[in-house]
């Protein structure tokens, strides 16, 4: 159908390629909008094109425009027709095709005018605030990032509702108001920061937030260790990506809903890593070549059902959990002449793994029961690949050779793709996805590292935080000689001489008698003689007939965090010690003597190495006495790297925090401002350390710093406020420190 002459004669538009479209769009339109809309289209169209902005925005409405208003309103084409005279007249120009490409995804996301109207502002409150200035005047120049912004909008709307949009534009306006570079790269979702603003205002359950979680979980209930690494579902609309297991880890989802009969996202992530995690452990590898297409699919459902009941046996919650995440295909739902081997095999996969599955196949249920038997003998993936087998040359019918499959109910999503029991001997495409051999004996470091706990960052300039910019890895201190710091001790004997008698007088003298305790320091005879009774009466006797005591009127724990940057190696003037050697014999002097007092204690020291490596070493711990294996790790303390402190210090108050203890102190040794190699404003780090103190102070953690920079004081009180002692003579660090301690807890 064309278009008549007196809608050419209205359109009154000049372009060539727009007259050759005009036609098709017409009759397009036609179909979705009524006469009076037709009215208003064609003449939105021809606004658009005398506004001399070129033929490139007239095609856009041309081809958008009906679809927006055919969910909108038709009163949504004048809408964006004064939006679009607004948007000509500005520098902006060039961002006009990509806003009028994103309107279809903002209409059906936003699906009503008015909402509609919030997003129009918003797009022109990001052309404002993005920009450039000079001498805070706005400029003639365009905004740089508007049309990357335009081109993210239908992505960012199939993720965020309007509210997640408005403060994911908030953040990047914020976060980068004088580099349109990173602010571009920003607004095109390729920076990690985009990304994570962006996970943040996603509904669900971010893997971001419980990857440490889960990685313990791993490691705590099936004894094994694999990288986490999160691929997006939205990137990938025609193939949704499926987990998997290979050499580099463990591949699944960046975030997970809750589902519908109620399974929360962290529990699916559970089942999905159960379930690989059973795999990893009994699954062993069979050559593909030798299977068809339909044999491979039938032997990997037979193994997932093999290792599901092997877990379950060691776990048997877990039957539960993956019953409610697993689909109940109906038995007829495959249409005839459709492929219905997918179907075949999602039945068989629930009647095993529930025992109240509602199947009344025969076949069906004699595999059910040759799947139990062969398990009750200890079966193999090799025994179970034969079941397989012959469960497809059993079933066969000659619809599986349809081109149309039947798919409805036939996903189980926490299962991954059992690419970790394929391996091939012809050379082909599936090299390149083939899971290599499993190394059940990986490198020990690789085994003992633990996945990073993300912090944010306070970005003063701004006024808002960065989310999840810091990265922090622990890591227990290497050992070196115990015998060094026996030596150090051996030293300040004297020392230790005075701060024993200080010790003896800040020492609760009040005991309290703890009684029923099954073990105890002495026998508490009123019970002892009850139970005697009791026992000859024929009664059960109480077995707890001992009693302890403890200290009344002191409980505290304490947190020591060691600056382990690399200035720590240099020698003050006046000294023949390092401030690594002095730092070594002050903290030892103060373990010992936290040791005698009997108060919760932990050292541990930080260097990092921009933000993606802050590292955090472990030196000792609040279960762990004075001895040989802490006073060895002291001994092989080193200096390197930068000083980032805010992260360390929320590092250690989470730990601090989760004490139980009337008073939690942390105190901070340091030679220096923070700083690091990938910060160029010098009061970027220390303003994010002064607000990670006031974070731990609204935990009721009090932190105190103790430093050996001379020129601390241009910056240490606005980081710790009065809470701080510059020590200016290096080579007393020895007895201060301890003495601080005891004047800070007396």
């Amino acid at each position: 159908m064309t278009a008549t002459t007196e809608e050419r004669k209205a359109l009154d538009c000049g372009f060539a390629q727009v007259q050759e479209v005009f036609d098709d769009c017409i009759a397009y339109a036609r179909g979705k909008l009524t006469p009076a809309g037709m009215v208003d289209y064609i003449a939105g169209s021809r606004t658009l094109c005398k506004m001399g902005r070129g033929q490139e925005p007239v095609l856009a409405f041309l081809e958008e425009m009906p679809d927006v208003a055919a969910q909108l309103g038709e009163e949504a084409i004048a809408v964006v027709v004064e939006f679009v005279q607004k948007l000509s007249r500005t520098p902006n120009a060039k961002a006009l095709p990509p806003f009028l490409q994103s309107l279809p995804a903002a209409a059906r996301s936003l699906d009503n005018l008015p909402l509609f109207r919030e997003y129009l502002a918003l797009v022109w409150q990001t052309m404002e605030r993005t920009m450039p200035k000079v001498h805070g005047i706005d400029s003639m120049y365009n905004s740089p990032c508007l049309p990357d912004f335009l081109e993210s909008v239908p992505f960012l709307f199939s993720q965020l509702s309007l509210a997640g949009v408005r403060n994911w534009v908030e953040y990047g306006i914020k976060a980068y108001p004088n580099d349109p570079d990173r602010q571009r790269d920003y607004f095109q979702v390729q920076s990690a920061d985009s990304r994570a603003v962006l996970q943040r205002e996603r509904h669900g359950t971010l893997l971001v937030d419980h990857e440490r979680n889960l990685s313990l979980y791993l490691r705590g209930l099936w004894e094994t260790q694999a990288h986490l690494l999160p691929y997006s579902l939205a990137f990938d609309q025609l193939r949704r990506p499926v987990p998997y297991y290979d050499s580099l880890g463990i591949h699944l989802p960046d975030v997970y809903d809750d589902t519908a009969s109620g399974v929360r996202g962290i529990d699916r992530y559970r089942a999905l890593l159960a379930h690989v995690a059973a795999h990893q452990r009994w699954t062993t590898w069979l050559i593909a070549d030798n299977y068809s297409p339909f044999q491979r699919m039938a032997v990997e459902m037979f193994e997932d059902a093999r290792v599901e009941a092997l877990a379950m046996r060691e776990f048997p919650g877990l039957r539960k959990l993956w019953c409610a995440l697993h689909p109940i295909p109906k038995q007829d739902a495959c249409p005839e002449g459709w492929s219905s081997i997918r179907l075949r095999l999602a039945m068989l996969s629930r009647a095993i793994l529930d025992p109240h599955h509602p199947y009344t196949d025969p076949v069906l249920l004699k595999f059910v029961a040759r799947f139990h038997e062969a398990m009750a003998q200890g079966a193999t993936t090799q025994d179970i690949a034969q079941l397989g087998l012959s469960y497809v040359a059993q079933t066969r019918v000659q619809s599986d050779q349809s081109s149309q499959v039947w798919f409805a109910d036939t996903v189980v999503d926490y299962r991954d793709d059992n690419r970790i029991m394929w391996r091939y001997i012809e050379e082909g495409d599936e090299e390149d996805t083939a899971a290599r051999p499993r190394q059940h004996q990986e490198d020990a470091d690789e085994e003992d590292k633990l996945p990073p706990r993300l912090y944010p960052e306070w970005d003063y300039s701004a006024q808002h935080y960065r989310p999840d910019w810091v990265s922090v890895y622990e890591h227990l201190h290497p050992k070196g000689d115990a015998a060094d710091i026996e030596r150090l001790l051996a030293k300040h004997q004297a020392l230790a001489k005075r701060l024993k008698k200080i010790i003896d007088l800040l020492k609760p003298q009040q005991k309290v008698r703890i009684r029923y305790q099954e073990e105890g320091s002495e026998l508490d005879l009123d019970i002892a003689i009850r139970s005697l009774i009791d026992f000859k009466s024929g009664a059960q006797p109480d077995p707890r007939i001992n009693m302890s005591h403890k200290h009344d009127g002191r409980s505290i724990a304490v947190s020591l965090l060691v600056d382990l940057s690399a200035s720590l190696a240099d020698v003050p003037a006046g000294c023949t010690q390092s401030k690594l050697e002095l730092s070594q014999e002050a903290v030892s002097l103060l373990a010992w003597a936290i040791e005698q007092m009997g108060d919760k204690f932990a050292i541990g020291g930080f260097h990092s190495n921009t933000r993606h490596e802050v590292r955090y070493l472990h030196l000792k711990g609040y279960g762990e006495h004075w001895g040989s294996d802490v006073m060895s790790r002291l001994a092989a303390m080193e200096a390197g790297y930068s000083t980032r402190m805010g992260a360390a210090i929320r590092h250690a108050g989470h730990y601090l925090d989760h004490q139980q203890a009337d008073k939690k102190l942390l105190l901070i040794l340091t030679d220096g401002e923070p700083a690091d190699i990938d910060v160029k404003d010098e009061r970027l780090l220390i303003e994010d350390s002064r607000i990670a103190v006031r974070e731990l102070d609204q935990k009721g953690i009090y932190t105190y710093c103790i430093n050996l920079d001379p020129k601390a004081d241009e910056y240490v009180a606005d980081i710790f406020g009065n809470h701080y002692t510059v020590i200016d003579n290096v080579a007393r660090l020895p007895e201060r420190l301890p003495q601080l301690f005891m004047s800070l807890t007396r």
